[in-house]
């Protein structure tokens, strides 16, 4: 196990450095210049040099990676041509809603389509495995800034029932933050809950015909116990890998929603910084999402010796 370890966090160091050199290339090689967005449509083009030059945009690109990497080295992610702070301050600033978001996104998305891929599977074929199957298209083909707008207009403007934008934050109270964050998690979740409840269908499915559910069935145990210590316990892993994924995914793509119900989070942070050529602020932004994106992987792969004891590291 500790050598699993070692070996996967040591795995981890080269596609860091690979995602760093490639996002500090391409904000450079595509058109667009923070000095002058900077400096504002009346700037001159001293004015513009002058910003260049505080940046340490005119410094061949060798030598900006250069400068860039040994800052990173020292745990240092820069400061924000834009935002006049610390890299590192601005994504701690902007760690809870995003996180937050997420949280309650996967945790409605798992209490939903966990039983509702079991009993679809339990009902294979019937009406109730059609239905699902149904929602899972729907879910999948529906946009999720299109959803965000149509429980805008439903919930937030027709009905008043929850605040149309913005976030409140825990320490504000636990009402004020649910009121400000169910309706974005499930604008998001439609689309988890399509994909976690279609694998869980068809792993539960499959482990339904294994000859031990058929034994534990002719044992007399009660259908309900069949279902969950028997079936869903030995289909797991699929299970466990797919919301993993999904968490990862999660994190990474919350920019559309952020952007949607106002949320001021990291990927309200990356389009902020997108928009303003904010390179040091993107660059941090995107190696900590890949950073959390192998973390998770490796909590995923360790949560195998948890529900497959067979497998070994």
């Amino acid at each position: 196990m500790t050598g699993f370890l070692i070996k996967r966090i040591a795995a981890t160091i080269p596609v860091l450095l690979i995602v760093a050199v490639l996002v500090f290339l391409m904000l450079r090689l595509t058109p667009g210049d923070p000095a002058a967005i900077i400096a504002g449509d009346a700037a001159s083009p001293e004015n513009i040099q002058q910003i260049r030059e505080q940046l340490g945009l005119e410094k061949p690109l060798p030598v900006q990676f250069g400068i860039w990497f040994s800052n990173l080295l020292q745990g240092e992610l820069g400061e924000s041509y834009y935002f006049k702070m610390q890299v590192t301050e601005l994504i701690a600033q902007r760690l809870e809603p995003t996180f937050a978001l997420a949280f309650v996104t996967i945790v409605l998305a798992v209490a939903v389509s966990v039983p509702l891929g079991v009993l679809a599977a339990w009902r294979h074929g019937g009406w109730i495995d059609r239905a699902l199957m149904g929602f899972s298209v729907l879910g999948f083909s529906l946009p999720v800034f299109v959803l965000g707008y149509l429980l805008i207009w439903l919930v937030s403007i027709k009905l008043e029932w929850l605040p149309v934008q913005g976030y409140s934050r825990l320490a504000d109270g636990i009402l004020p933050f649910l009121r400000h964050i169910i309706l974005p998690a499930l604008a998001l979740a439609v689309i988890y809950i399509a994909l976690i409840a279609r694998v869980t269908r068809a792993a539960v499915a499959e482990v339904l015909t294994e000859d031990y559910v058929r034994t534990a069935r002719a044992k007399g145990l009660p259908e309900m116990r069949v279902l969950i210590r028997h079936a869903l316990a030995n289909a797991a892993v699929p299970i466990v890998t797919v919301i993993g994924i999904g968490i990862a995914l999660l994190i990474g793509g919350v920019v559309v929603t952020e952007s949607v119900f106002g949320i001021p989070g990291l990927g309200r942070l990356t389009v902020d910084a997108v928009l303003a050529r904010d390179f040091p602020t993107i660059q941090g932004v995107i190696l900590f999402f890949s950073f959390v994106y192998v973390l998770i992987n490796l909590l995923v792969d360790l949560s195998y010796l948890v529900f497959d004891p067979r497998i070994r590291y």
